[in-house]
């Protein structure tokens, strides 16, 4: 890679690791519910306007923006409000890698190798040494709406798969337009009017910052560059920077809310992002270094 195109894809893997302590701040005064919406509002509007609807049917893109925006992140806001640490939200969710490798071997009939095997093993340890963890970072409810959270998000990743859209911005913009009616519903369905009443009369800098950061540059500019860099370079250059966001999800939980880096969480780090590595990438890294050995020397 280029150094600039490196690290412009460094970048969003910060920027995508800092999102969750970013939610957090805006989780101070606006619901989880009405946070994802109005994120998800700014999404498609204005954009929706002047970007054209991609060419694609629209039970993908309407399956998509439900998905994405009500399973995912409305449940990842709630596991968070529920008091799971921005840090641990952001090691959890990566757990949609597996959950998408799953689903691909049912809807797809892809198959599963061993290595996606050893490697699931291997984060599935790193998620029970977070359980004991008792420094109120961890709450057991919000490690099982994050973890409901990472479903969704491979559920999503199974629709764009089938919805086979090139245009990756349109279908974001787009779907994006069918997430804040179910969300806003959603929201009022379970608090009533207090969730409004808060955000009028309570809502802040802070919030409105949290706002605008997982819109721009997180959401709309982050996964434009990303699946920009994608489509420049090959897939196996690209996605393993990702294990980054977790790392940077951390990091940015400890800078900004002093959250306490204990050996526990440092031994689920390792273990989680080691899972994935082994599970993405252990058969093409192993198949690469036996063709290298059997490469006759000159």
């Amino acid at each position: 890679m280029k150094l600039r195109h490196l690290l412009l894809a460094l970048s969003i893997t910060a920027i995508w690791g800092l999102n969750f302590s970013v939610i957090k701040l805006g989780l101070t005064t606006v619901d989880p519910f009405i946070l994802a919406g109005i994120r998800f509002t700014l999404c498609a509007l204005p954009a929706i306007f002047f970007i054209p609807k991609p060419d694609v049917p629209w039970r993908y893109i309407a399956g998509y923006g439900l998905v994405f925006g009500v399973g995912l992140w409305g449940l990842v806001n709630l596991g968070i409000k529920s008091g799971l640490s921005a840090g641990i939200a952001s090691l959890v969710l990566q757990f949609s890698a597996f959950f998408t490798i799953l689903l691909g071997a049912t809807v797809f009939n892809e198959k599963v190798s061993r290595y996606q095997i050893a490697g699931m093993v291997v984060a599935l340890c790193g998620l029970l040494s977070i359980i004991p963890i008792a420094d109120g970072t961890v709450t057991l409810i919000g490690l099982l709406l994050v973890l409901t959270g990472a479903l969704a998000w491979s559920v999503a990743n199974v629709i764009n798969k089938k919805a086979r859209t090139t245009q990756v911005l349109a279908f974001l913009v787009w779907s994006s337009a069918f997430s804040p009616i179910a969300l806003f519903a959603l929201d009022f369905a379970v608090n009533g009017t207090t969730g409004y009443q808060m955000l009028i009369t309570q809502v802040d800098s802070r919030a409105v910052l949290s706002i605008l950061f997982q819109v721009y540059p997180n959401t709309l500019f982050g996964y434009w560059v990303w699946n920009s860099l994608m489509k420049r370079y090959p897939v196996s250059t690209i996605a393993p920077l990702s294990l980054l966001v977790p790392v940077f999800g951390l990091l940015s939980s400890v800078v900004i809310f002093n959250e306490n880096l204990s050996l526990n969480k440092i031994v689920a780090v390792v273990l989680i992002v080691s899972g994935l590595g082994v599970g993405l990438y252990g058969q093409r890294i192993m198949s690469a270094i036996i063709n290298r050995t059997t490469q006759p020397q000159r």
